[in-house]
């Protein structure tokens, strides 16, 4: 790390840029304030880059699993479309004869 003072930064700021490729970079003030110099990343990223999980599920499964929670499950006893995450607060002699509205 190397540390310039105000002055110094000015005369030189072009080696110093080039030079805050390889290391940190601090200017100083007068006053003690010190200011940190950092290449910014060239290359551009989507706010959607993000790191992957190993979940071990493949994509047909991800797909089916949209799908099912899109649709619903419809209980044939009474008409109702039932979602997915409430299957588990119906007794199981309601659900004896359910169907995957899967279009």
């Amino acid at each position: 790390m190397k540390i310039y003072t105000y002055s110094q930064a000015r005369e030189k700021l072009a080696d110093i840029l080039e030079e805050s490729k390889s290391e940190e970079v601090v200017i100083r003030r007068r006053k003690g304030d010190m200011f940190s110099i950092s290449p910014k990343s060239t290359r551009r990223r989507s706010p959607f880059d993000v790191p992957g999980l190993r979940k071990g599920i493949t994509r047909k499964e991800i797909l089916e699993a949209i799908r099912v929670q899109e649709a619903g499950v419809t209980n044939h006893c009474s008409g109702r479309l039932i979602a997915v995450p409430d299957l588990f607060r119906y007794p199981l002699f309601h659900l004896k004869s359910i169907t995957l509205n899967v279009d």
